[in-house]
């Protein structure tokens, strides 16, 4: 039986300690909602939180997972991300393997000073120079800690025709961050992830984002072979 190798654990006792969590959620889950490539996203997401919530309040464009799946295995697709905990915590063996590069801007010192010339946050101001780089069309990008950047992307997509692969919109914590989320699934013209409510966090994102890589990885390894 061939199995995944770059999106795995590195050692037999990590992957063990890990397929047993995997094992615990479903079964503690039971029946839900989610498809088949939903599912694996959703109980990642829990993975990293020990949280059950997740299950219900995680929510999907259509179109999310068969995107992100595309956009990672084109290879060379920009990763955007609201902050640097997002680049930090994914795996940069398993990026290297797909050719995907992190981006963020949140402590560029352009970036600062447009924020504090213009009234807004850093994390608007670092939304649009990406989109200035020409980083958000066809990019995945995460935004696990910062509603304005949610906010002022789904603006973007909306007003400005952006057009991200993937957003992976979960922002945490008490203001806008719901209200940034519903925004966000209220767009039509890109494929989401987001969740209901004010729970989120940049390690929600990672999650999502490092069990999109194992879908890929599986999907790559069983592509006929020329």
């Amino acid at each position: 039986m061939h199995a995944n190798t770059i999106t795995e654990q590195l050692t037999a006792a990590g992957r063990a300690i890990e397929h047993d969590s995997f094992a615990i959620i479903d079964a503690e889950a039971g029946a839900h909602a989610y498809s088949a490539g939903q599912w694996p996203i959703v109980r990642r997401m829990i993975h990293a939180n020990a949280d059950f919530e997740f299950n219900g309040l995680t929510e999907f464009h259509p179109e999310a997972v068969e995107a992100g799946l595309k956009a990672i295995l084109a290879g060379a697709t920009p990763i955007v991300a609201d902050v640097e905990m997002i680049c930090v915590g994914l795996s940069k063996s398993r990026l290297a393997h797909f050719g995907l590069h992190p981006h963020e801007y949140i402590s560029d010192p352009e970036v600062i000073e447009a924020a504090r010339a213009a009234g807004t946050t850093r994390a608007v101001q670092a939304m649009k120079k990406a989109h200035r780089l020409g980083l958000l069309d066809g990019a995945i990008v995460g935004i696990g800690n910062a509603p304005t950047a949610l906010i002022e992307l789904v603006r973007m997509i909306r007003e400005d025709g952006v057009r991200p692969a993937l957003v992976i919109g979960m922002p945490v914590g008490f203001v806008s961050a719901a209200e940034s989320k519903a925004l966000l699934g209220g767009v039509d013209a890109v494929p989401w992830i987001t969740i209901r409510g004010r729970k989120g966090g940049s390690t929600l994102v990672v999650a999502a984002l490092h069990a999109l890589l194992g879908l890929a990885e599986t999907r790559q390894r069983q592509a006929p072979q020329d």
